[in-house]
C-alpha cells in the first residue's frame, strides 16, 4: 500500500509539473540560489557586502524582516566569494560563548578531540587566522539569524575583531539579522561593536512590479515558458496579501497555483489567490484591509477628481 502512495504521489507531481510547463517546482522555500532575483534591494545589498568584504571591513550588518530574503542572500554571498577568501558560516548563532567559540573553531577545520580552555581556543583560533592570512587569503564568518546571539557571545564576536596584522583585521563577520539586532545593538553596552559596523543595509519589501518580476524570474528557472502564468489582478492581489515580502510570496504563489491545478485552469486568476490568502496565517486578514483602505483611496481620488472638475466648470450645465 505505502509504494502504491508513494507511486501516486510522483505520479501527481509529474502531472502537476506537465500541466504548467514547469520541469520543477517555482516556489519552494528552501534558499536554493539559482531562483536568485537581482531585484534592486537584493542587488544593492549584495554589492554592498562584496564591497565591504573586498576593502577588509571587520563588521557588515544586513538587517530585514521575517523572510525577506535574508538567507537567500547569504547563500548567494557565499557562492560569488571568489578563492581569495575563506568562508564559515553559522546558521543558528544562538550559542553561549564557549558554545559559539566551538562552532567557530569547527567551522574553520580546527579540531580538538578533547575539551579544549576557552583560553586556549582562542589561542587556536588566533593561530588559524595568522595562517590563513599568510596565505593572502581573508576570513569571512557569516552569521545568520543574528539577534538571536547572547549579548555575551556578541561582545565575544567583538574581541574576535580585534585580532589585526598591521595592515588588516584577521576575521571579518558579516550579521544577517531581524530589526531585533537594531534594537541589540542600540544598548549602551555594545556603543563599541556598533561604531565597527562600518557597512550595512536594510531588505525592504517587494513593490508591485518588483514582486511581478520576483514571480515571472522564479517561474522561468523553473522551466515556464509562457509570458504570465498569473492574471494581471493576481500578481496585485499576491503582492496585496504577502506585503512585498518573498518568503509569503512564495507560498501564496504555489498554493494559488493548487488551487488552479484543482480547477483544472491553465492560468492563475483572482480567485485562486484569494483561496490561497484565506489558507494562509496572516494574510487574509491583513489583505482584506489593505484592500479595503486602498478601494477608500481609489474612491476619494475620484471623488477629488470629480468635484475639482465640477469647479473648473466642466460639470456644470
Amino acid at each position: 500500500m505505502a509504494s502504491h502512495g508513494k507511486k501516486y504521489s510522483r505520479e501527481g507531481v509529474v502531472m502537476y509539473l506537465e500541466h504548467f510547463g514547469l520541469t520543477e517546482y517555482p516556489f519552494g522555500l528552501t534558499p536554493n540560489t539559482q531562483f536568485f532575483c537581482a531585484l534592486p534591494v537584493h542587488r544593492e545589498a549584495l554589492n554592498v557586502l562584496l564591497v565591504a568584504l573586498h576593502s577588509g571591513e571587520g563588521f557588515i550588518k544586513i538587517t530585514g524582516e521575517v523572510g525577506t530574503g535574508k538567507t537567500m542572500l547569504c547563500r548567494k554571498l557565499l557562492n560569488e566569494l571568489d578563492t581569495s577568501f575563506v568562508t564559515a558560516y553559522i546558521p543558528n548563532p544562538a550559542l553561549s560563548q564557549a558554545e559559539l567559540l566551538a562552532v567557530i573553531a569547527e567551522e574553520l577545520g580546527i579540531h580538538s578531540k578533547k575539551i579544549v580552555r576557552h583560553g586556549l581556543l582562542l589561542q587556536l583560533i588566533n593561530r588559524h587566522l595568522l595562517d590563513v592570512a599568510a596565505q593572502g587569503k581573508r576570513l569571512v564568518l557569516l552569521l545568520d539569524e543574528a539577534q538571536a546571539i547572547p549579548p555575551d557571545s556578541l561582545e565575544l564576536l567583538r574581541l574576535l575583531t580585534n585580532l589585526e596584522t598591521e595592515s588588516r583585521k584577521l576575521l571579518q563577520i558579516v550579521l544577517f539579522g531581524q530589526p531585533e539586532l537594531d534594537t541589540l545593538l542600540a544598548r549602551p553596552d555594545f556603543r563599541q561593536l556598533r561604531q565597527r559596523i562600518t557597512f550595512s543595509y536594510r531588505l525592504n519589501m517587494l513593490s508591485a512590479r518588483e514582486t511581478q518580476r520576483y514571480l515571472f524570474k522564479r517561474l522561468q528557472v523553473a522551466g515556464y515558458a509562457e509570458r504570465d502564468l498569473f492574471t494581471g489582478l493576481a500578481y496585485w492581489l499576491i503582492r496585496n496579501y504577502s506585503r512585498g515580502t518573498p518568503r509569503l510570496i512564495n507560498i501564496l504563489a504555489h498554493k494559488a497555483m493548487m488551487a488552479a491545478y484543482g480547477k483544472g485552469a491553465i492560468r492563475v486568476g483572482a480567485s485562486h489567490v484569494r483561496a490561497a490568502a484565506v489558507d494562509t496565517e496572516g494574510a487574509w486578514s491583513f489583505g482584506r484591509k489593505a484592500f479595503r483602505f486602498g478601494l477608500i483611496g481609489l474612491v476619494l481620488a475620484a471623488s477629488a477628481g470629480w468635484v475639482a472638475f465640477a469647479w473648473s466648470g466642466g460639470g456644470l450645465p
